[in-house]
């Protein structure tokens, strides 16, 4: 090796661990190779390199990702390969046209085994250390199955329509789909635990080299190396600039006064999914600011003596930008129960009028849902569950407490959080819930429903989001956009475990009043998006 290469080895060895450095959090590229082929559909990990699957050339490429060289070639053997396994020993290859799956004698290609694929569109293979899992594209199903004969050992839906890629490493499974251009890491029984876009437009095979993801993409010829380690907790994405007006109006159409008017506006605070830029702007300006017993604050106007025909205008304009974030959270690394801090505890375990976390439908729930479950994440997985088998969204106005709306069997968002918290209390786990303002539909829209859903204290991770209400749907990728995840659609306004002592049960805006006999005040609040203009 001349002296040249060696320093161009070094440069390109010293660049990676910088890139790798750089990217701390799953999803990330550390690195990205040309593929070894034009059309590569698999890929698998063979404890020392990759093997790399193409559908045009009909190979298999052993690939040195430290050399960027291909090592061997072999025959695929059969005529359109779309999934590869390494079983510490021997590779295992799928055949989308003649629909067998090949073990193969790494060293000469000889195939050792033959077993009839059960899938009607086989696309990605994995082995476990026991089984083999295959994706099938037709029937949208994720398979494990036995290597004696190909029989179905279990199987659940796949996330979404299109699986392409498997992967396990070593507890979880990852997916890729390549219409939807994301990755999926998955429990063994399909549940998704969070979502990560694909490095490239058309994500075939998976590999995972007991460290890093690998994804082959078939666009764009290349092998990429991502992050999968949760170092970093969250990612945010998808930065939206808004500028959003909070209107809220009391009109009195009656014939007495309104002899005091106070309106509370909830103050929103930068947190994960958002930045604010500036103090909020009032009109007019409020009298002072206050916190209540949660820690919330709020602007809080005073009006008096509003007389028949006035209306009395409380606005508050804030400039913010909100963000789709992702939650990072595996359930093997969520510190126990007793791990919570105890301000947390005394604070978020608290009953309230809404909750009774004693009353026998909230306490036969928790015993029905959770059962003898003592991780705090797959407490709040099974409630999550729970709820979607147990409950359907409709927005029939009022807000019941928790057992009634659960005998019910309905609610909106407000009450499938309210059950949601006294489950989650009843079972230990400390919850909340958060208020907003909501884009609905263009960056100008205009929000008079507003939304409110839950968030969950999982040691080592902290403060969740959890949307029991948005996330009751049949598909396992759309239950997990709602679960540790947020989309870049909300400015949060109010943080609080339960009734407040100036707004009550509700968020974003409440008021109180004193009034004349026969006054019927009016009100209406309501909130305006527009996207901010940049310098």
């Amino acid at each position: 090796m001349s002296r040249g290469t060696v320093v161009c080895a070094l440069l390109v060895s010293t660049l990676l661990a910088v890139a790798e450095r750089a990217a701390g959090k799953p999803g990330d590229v550390i690195a990205r190779h040309a593929s070894p082929g034009p059309c590569v559909t698999a890929l698998a990990f063979d404890g020392k390199q990759l093997w790399v699957a193409d559908r045009k050339t009909r190979l298999l490429y052993r690939y040195d990702p430290a050399n960027q060289q291909v090592t061997q070639e072999l025959q695929t053997p059969g005529f359109w390969p779309t999934g590869l396994a390494w079983d510490g020993q021997a590779l295992w290859c799928v055949d989308q046209k003649d629909n067998r799956i090949y073990r193969i004698d790494p060293s000469t290609g000889t195939v050792l085994k033959v077993i009839e694929s059960p899938a009607r569109s086989p696309h990605g293979l994995t082995w476990d250390g026991k089984y083999l899992w295959l994706g099938d594209e037709g029937a949208d199903q994720i398979l494990q199955i036995s290597t004696d004969d190909g029989t179905t050992i279990r199987d659940f839906p796949a996330p979404s329509g299109n699986p392409q890629g498997l992967a396990f490493d070593g507890t979880y499974l990852w997916i890729s789909d390549r219409m939807a251009d994301e990755i999926y890491l998955t429990t063994l029984d399909g549940e998704v635990l969070f979502v990560l876009r694909t490095p490239g437009p058309y994500a075939t095979g998976l590999a995972f080299d007991g460290r890093h993801l690998w994804c082959s993409d078939y666009q764009t010829d290349s092998l990429y190396q991502i992050v999968v380690d949760d170092r970093e907790t969250y990612a945010r994405s998808n930065p939206r600039e808004a500028i959003i007006q909070i209107t809220h109006e009391v009109r009195n159409p009656g014939s007495g006064r309104v002899q005091r008017l106070d309106v509370y506006f909830a103050l929103p605070e930068n947190r994960e999914s958002q930045v604010i830029h500036n103090p909020p702007e009032f009109e007019p300006p409020p009298r002072e600011f206050v916190t209540d017993r949660w820690g919330q604050r709020f602007a809080h106007f005073v009006y008096e003596n509003v007389a028949p025909s006035q209306t009395v205008r409380s606005v508050m304009k804030v400039q913010a930008t909100v963000y789709e974030v992702t939650f990072f959270v595996r359930p093997d690394k969520v510190g126990p129960l007793t791990a919570i801090p105890a301000d947390v505890k005394q604070r978020y375990l608290q009953d309230g009028e809404k909750y009774m976390i004693q009353h026998p439908t909230i306490q036969r729930a928790v015993k029905e849902a959770v059962g003898d479950e003592k991780n705090p994440y797959w407490i709040a997985r099974k409630i999550y569950r729970y709820l979607m088998d147990k409950m359907y969204y409709e927005l029939a106005g009022g807000w019941n407490v928790a057992p009634k709306v659960l005998e019910r069997g309905n609610g909106s968002c407000s009450e499938y959080s309210f059950v949601y918290i006294a489950m989650a209390r009843a079972a230990g786990l400390p919850a909340r819930y958060v208020g907003s303002v909501v884009v609905r539909g263009d960056d100008a829209s205009l929000d008079d429903v507003f939304h409110r859903w839950v968030e969950v204290y999982l040691p080592n991770y902290g403060w969740i989001p959890v949307d029991p209400s948005g996330g009751d749907q049949p598909s396992r990728r759309m239950q997990a956009l709602f679960f540790g995840h947020l989309a870049n659609r909300f400015l949060i306004t109010t943080q609080s475990g339960g009734g407040s002592e100036f707004l009550g049960w509700t968020y974003n805006v409440a008021e109180q009043l004193v009034t004349d006999p026969k006054t019927y005040p009016v009100i209406e609040t309501y909130a305006e998006w527009e996207p901010a203009r940049k310098e």
